[in-house]
């Protein structure tokens, strides 16, 4: 496989074959330098962050507003996404459409200027109005995102009014179909190695920032989940639009970075180094794109250690070399459940609901489904949430098996402490996590009467790892999903955080044995209810 950066090419003709082509960034590599606010991105284990919109800060020269700023925001991002009519995606076989309109309304949580509207290929069939609608909406378009699409009529129709496009994107559909980035054609050519042939019109270099850019886009669409679809929309504009706030503080600082670690961080370094486990996750995290964390937790997961704990709580944590940033996000809100079992959900009620079966049995709750990608995929999640010894105190610990990157299968622990937030059933959260502190917002969305599942949501952040992220887990007493009978009210909960059924993980649950359970002596359990007392049942 080659790449080819050439002129626009002649109108397209009907394929030969009309035979459909997965288009996928997964062979495509390329060369085209990105503008110049694009960054040189840190090879270091981070993740994306969710932040407010970026300004950009305006002093006024006149004399009598001197000291005067204004802030103007970017201008919007306008995304035209086209679908074949009838086209399922893998995500549960949900209709790519749908899809892509539930894309749409999650690239608002990021930033409220990213505008994308839908349409399905059958403009060419349908009245004039909406082959102009669509035209009108391509003439502004910042990309075109084509998925699926493999009619000829359309093919032809696409490639006629598209030239004005700077970065168009297909996937799954007709070879005929071209990718552009940065206003320069992309084709590929099934030619020896990757990059055996590289030609433009500058006979640009191949480039290191934007191979990495590609490569993001294409590993991330393959993974086939609602959060790196989105993800492949922002690593898109990021590179070739302006800078988005999820991926801007991933920016290399270069000496300065090199000098703090080194200045303060010498032997956990060294240590990091000479440890066989610390070496081989800081090379697998080098491997993966900095804004990658579906990658980049894989990796820590997979090789963690004491040494990589004392190397992240020295570079990260303690001295913040890479002087990152990063807030809990604000979107979606998803409001608590009030009442449980008819009356009023008090905070110690809610902390009950959490505590869910433990006692009756050696954990809480059994993760059903997550929606997350990079955190609530792991196979044999068990929760465990009890009260400790110290007045008020509270606790949640997560066990779960990861499978390494060499294949191992490993349980894996973690230890948050957590506190009440104002609202009962909202509660904060807050881990260290191989060496960097978490902070989450955790809201019990949703708990049935008779304890048989219930569903939690979760906005969090890790500030020095410049890293947010959002989630949810579904979870029941042993791990299957609710009865058809409770469909409405979970599809209800779910509506709640803005998920659809069709985006959530179904964990594997079939091979956990011995899982290393067990809470520390003195802990105490229920105060109000008790998931094993279903006398509130005959009231």
């Amino acid at each position: 496989m080659s790449l080819v950066l050439e002129p626009p090419p002649p109108p397209l003709s009907k394929s030969k074959t009309g035979a459909p082509l997965k288009r996928c960034f997964t062979s495509i590599r390329t060369a085209l330098s990105p503008p110049n606010h694009r960054f040189r991105a840190s090879r270091f284990p981070l993740h994306p962050t969710s932040s407010s919109r970026p300004t950009v800060t305006v002093v006024l020269k006149t004399e009598k507003e001197k000291n005067a700023v204004t802030e103007q925001k970017d201008p919007p991002v306008r995304i035209v996404a086209v679908v074949g009519q009838g086209s399922v995606s893998p995500l549960k076989c949900t209709p790519w459409e749908e899809v892509m309109m539930h894309t749409a309304k999650r690239l608002k949580w990021v930033d409220e200027g990213y505008e994308m509207v839908v349409f399905p290929d059958n403009f060419h069939q349908s009245n004039d109005q909406t082959a102009m609608d669509l035209q009108k909406e391509l003439a502004c378009a910042d990309i075109l995102l084509v998925v699926a699409v493999t009619n000829q009529d359309s093919v032809k129709w696409i490639g006629t009014n598209s030239g004005n496009i700077p970065n168009v994107i297909c996937f799954e559909s007709d070879p005929g179909l071209v990718n552009k980035l940065g206003g320069s054609y992309v084709h590929s050519e099934m030619k020896g190695s990757i990059f055996d042939k590289l030609v433009g019109i500058s006979q640009l270099k191949k480039t290191d920032e934007t191979k990495e850019v590609v490569q993001t886009v294409s590993e991330a669409w393959d993974r086939c989940n609602s959060d790196d679809i989105r993800f492949c929309l922002l690593v898109i504009i990021n590179a070739y639009i302006q800078p988005v706030p999820v991926l801007k503080n991933l920016r290399s600082k270069g000496f300065s970075t090199l000098n703090c670690m080194v200045k303060n961080c010498g032997p956990q370094i060294l240590d990091c180094l000479m440890d066989p486990n610390c070496r081989k996750a800081l090379q697998c995290l080098n491997k993966c794109s900095p804004v990658d964390q579906v990658c980049n937790y894989r990796c820590i997961a997979s090789f963690e250690s004491p040494k990589l704990e004392a190397f992240s709580l020295c570079v990260l944590q303690k001295n913040n070399c890479l002087d990152l940033d990063a807030k809990i996000p604000e979107k979606p809100y998803v409001q608590p459940m009030l009442k449980f079992r008819g009356k009023d959900l008090c905070h110690e009620t809610a902390k009950d609901l959490f505590v869910g079966w433990l006692g009756s049995l050696d954990w809480s709750w059994r993760v059903i489904a997550g929606q997350n990608p990079a955190y609530d995929q792991f196979p044999c999640q068990y929760q465990l949430f009890y009260r400790g010894k110290a007045k008020g105190s509270f606790w949640y610990e997560p066990v779960f098996q990861v499978k390494t990157l060499e294949g191992e299968l490993v349980w894996r622990r973690r230890k948050y402490r957590v506190k009440r937030a104002n609202v009962p059933g909202t509660f904060y959260f807050s881990v260290l996590d191989n060496g960097v502190v978490s902070n989450e917002y955790w809201t019990i969305v949703d708990v049935s009467e008779d304890f048989s599942w219930g569903l939690f949501h979760y906005h969090g952040a890790a500030r020095v790892a410049g890293q947010s992220y959002t989630g949810a887990v579904l979870v029941s007493p042993d791990g299957t999903y609710p009865k058809q009978t409770q469909n409405n009210r979970l599809s209800s909960a779910l509506e709640k955080c803005g998920i659809k059924e069709w985006e959530l993980y179904t964990v594997d649950n079939c091979a956990c044995q011995d899982p290393p359970l067990g809470i520390p002596e003195g802990s105490s359990l229920h105060s109000m209810v008790d998931a094993k007392d279903q006398s509130w049942s005959s009231v």
